[in-house]
């Protein structure tokens, strides 16, 4: 894992009182299940302490802990604005760097329905401040901080956002982010925005990217904002990869050649993405039984764009993400597959700490070698953010 992990203590918010100075809320613990560990001989498990020496990074994650009770306090506890980065947690696993996603579909910090540019800006600065009082954690703005945390045993958050609905009508809103920190952004959520049209928005036709999204396309590029096609409409995300003149991310998804169905992407999605340059992010969340059906998908993806294209981006939290989901697709008046809530947690990969304890194990145990194991751990991310960012 590279140097030892130097967590120092430190807990979000902490040069304040709470309770005083802002709202407390009882949060979610590490995990509410019954933990899984893949077991490895005494060999294999030094071979994971030695391939996690180099880099590893999650594409895509929820790096912070929810509230314990998610029904009765998610809300409030949103727009207390304070939301609580879990470093105790993240500093036992082997991440040297981590795309934090924040709030996504729930960032409503001052408004009814999200996304506006006074939520964005609120989540984004505030969990800035924070990340500047940790000396364990801290804010990445380059490919070198990442190789930095790996030196010094830290951990280098990315601060991403999954949709661009934001910068509404204005190219300058992306410079003013990346001067932020954000370093990567999607191009929608769900629903549709003037870039272009939500991967959960079509009807009778899919109307892919606007004239302005592929402006703003452009102005990614140009600033050095790592691009995003996850939640994207099939034609958003092939004329995103069309326009970008770099390396394009789907930072998580599931196959539909592996059995998704219209919740995963699509062959075609998956080469115009490689084509790019760029990578996918294998997602767990709650929508796989388990890390044996997840690394169905890996392979599935692997086989169809080579292992320099793939990584992992589990899309997970510390919290209860099932009754999350269901929370969250009430408040958006979405009707979720029940594929979807099919099981109460993935068994291995329910949080960031077992996930990435995990999948390390997961690929020394079924044969990996060396350099693959090392590709899509880090390598390969590492690689296209250079041309990036």
């Amino acid at each position: 894992m590279g140097a030892d992990k130097q967590f120092d203590g430190y807990q979000p918010y902490d040069y304040l009182d709470a309770g005083e100075d802002y709202r407390g809320f009882e949060l979610a613990e590490k995990t509410e299940f019954e933990p899984r560990e893949i077991e490895l001989t005494d060999e294999e498990k030094a071979r994971v302490d030695e391939l996690t020496d180099d880099v590893v990074l999650s594409l895509h994650d929820h790096a912070f802990q929810f509230p314990a009770d998610i029904d009765d306090d998610l809300f409030d506890y949103i727009r207390e604005g304070r939301i609580h980065t879990a470093y105790e947690f993240l500093a036992e696993t082997s991440l040297d760097a981590v795309f934090d996603m924040q709030l996504d579909g729930l960032s409503s910090v001052h408004s009814l329905h999200g996304w506006k540019w006074d939520d964005i800006t609120h989540e984004v600065s505030m969990r800035a401040c924070d990340l500047m009082h940790s000396d364990y954690a801290f804010q990445c703005r380059s490919v070198d901080d990442i190789h930095r945390a790996r030196e010094e045993g830290k951990l280098a958050v990315v601060q991403c956002v999954e949709s661009a609905a934001m910068i509404e009508n204005e190219l300058d809103r992306i410079e003013q982010l990346y001067g932020m920190g954000v370093r990567s952004m999607g191009i929608t959520y769900s629903s549709s925005n003037a870039l272009g049209t939500g991967g959960g928005d079509i009807h009778e036709r899919d109307g892919g990217l606007t004239g302005f999204g592929a402006r703003a396309v452009g102005r990614m590029n140009d600033v050095g904002m790592a691009i995003s096609v996850s939640h994207a409409s099939p034609q958003t995300s092939l004329d995103t990869c069309d326009a970008s003149g770099k390396p394009v991310f789907d930072t998580h998804a599931l196959a539909q050649g592996a059995g998704m169905g219209a919740r995963g992407t699509s062959d075609e999605v998956f080469e115009a993405i490689a084509d790019t340059g760029g990578v996918v992010g294998l997602l767990s969340s709650t929508h796989l039984p388990d890390i044996e059906t997840y690394m169905e998908h890996f392979e599935y993806v692997v086989d169809l764009i080579g292992i320099d294209h793939v990584a992992f981006g589990p899309d997970v939290l510390y919290g209860d993400h099932t009754e999350l989901l269901r929370v969250l697709s009430s408040y958006h008046g979405m009707e979720l597959p029940e594929s979807t809530l099919q099981s109460e947690y993935v068994d291995g990969l329910e949080n960031p700490t077992e996930a990435w304890q995990n999948i390390p194990h997961w690929l020394v145990a079924n044969g990996y070698d060396d350099e693959e194991i090392r590709k899509v751990l880090g390598g390969n991310v590492l690689r296209a953010l250079e041309q990036v960012w």
